[in-house]
């Protein structure tokens, strides 16, 4: 009788062979190392969605940070700092945040939250404060 993985051959008394199915043996740890392969494929997949994500933001989150240079002459780690501070206290994604800002070109108001927000920010980060 020979062993083939996940099979047994038994001899008959022809000389012929019949195969037939048999236990099949597993590795020690294969369901662990399975599942941390799943952990780790769902955790890579999530992050490849969020790099796409930022990605297509991108664009507008920097037309919005040259929006707040130019508002108020600051840095751009200022302008940033304001953007991010608003996005913050109106627990409002950046993203969106920037869109609304960028959209105020073609005659769209900001929220109020938004706009308190975003004028407190404002007032933080004045260029009398050392940027």
């Amino acid at each position: 009788m020979s062993t083939v993985p996940g099979y047994v051959r038994a001899a008959g008394a022809a000389g012929s062979s019949a195969v037939c199915r048999g236990k099949r043996r597993r590795e020690p740890g294969a369901s662990e190392r399975g599942a941390r392969l799943a952990t780790e494929t769902a955790s890579a997949a999530e992050e490849l969605a969020q790099l796409r994500e930022a990605m297509a933001s991108r664009p507008v989150i920097d037309q919005a940070r040259g929006m707040v240079m130019a508002m108020v002459p600051c840095p751009a780690e200022a302008a940033w700092e304001v953007l991010v501070e608003t996005s913050q206290h109106t627990n409002t994604k950046l993203r969106d945040i920037a869109s609304r800002l960028v959209a105020t070109t073609e005659g769209r108001r900001l929220p109020p939250e938004v706009e308190k927000a975003m004028a407190a920010a404002f007032r933080r980060h004045r260029p009398d404060r050392g940027w």
